[in-house]
């Protein structure tokens, strides 16, 4: 099963204790389990994205309320029931309709991770695009391995490309480490 952040919110605790057990008897890890949107969102900002499973209203606020709260790495899956749903504006926001079905939650839920997972995969592989201030930076870092080891254009390219997948930094980083070690 792949893991990602799920977060686990409805006002009585214990639903959302429950429903934290059928998720994880389903092979989910859910993060966490509470009633309230404050707690939901003090609860994202140590998380990189995720999903909240929620109900319609919490102790604290609606669901569109924590909705506009969330950071936008975050999805909502909503469990209520048919007449709250069409209450919802255009939110992009999942829906479950109660009584809940555990394998509508479950296959529900594996939909929501996949299509994060597409869209982490999309946002990696999209070309980085850079302002002139550091297209010069590589390009002065490019010119200064050409002159100091006798490489052409496209070694000193390949050579600060690789030094920035080996270091995990971005080419502009790595220009610009290559610019102070020879300055």
């Amino acid at each position: 099963m792949v893991t990602t952040n799920i977060i686990v919110a409805f006002p009585r605790i214990e639903d959302a204790r429950n429903i934290k057990s059928v998720l994880g008897r389903s092979g989910f890890s859910v993060s966490s389990s509470c009633t309230s949107g404050a707690h939901v969102l003090q609860l994202v900002d140590s998380l990189d994205g995720g999903i909240v499973v929620c109900g319609y209203k919490l102790s604290d606020m609606l669901y569109s309320d924590l909705y506009q709260y969330l950071p936008k790495q975050f999805k909502i899956l909503l469990v209520a029931s048919e007449g709250h749903w069409s209450e919802r504006d255009d939110m992009d926001v999942v829906f479950v309709p109660m009584p809940i079905k555990v394998h509508t939650l479950t296959e529900t839920l594996n939909m929501m991770i996949e299509t994060q997972m597409i869209q982490r995969r999309k946002k990696r592989q999209k070309p980085t695009e850079r302002n002139e201030k550091e297209m010069i930076l590589i390009r002065d870092a490019k010119r200064l391995l050409m002159e100091k080891n006798n490489m052409t254009e496209d070694e000193a390219h390949r050579y600060i490309q690789k030094c920035s997948m080996d270091s995990g930094n971005s080419m502009v980083e790595t220009a610009g480490m290559v610019l102070s070690i020879y300055a």
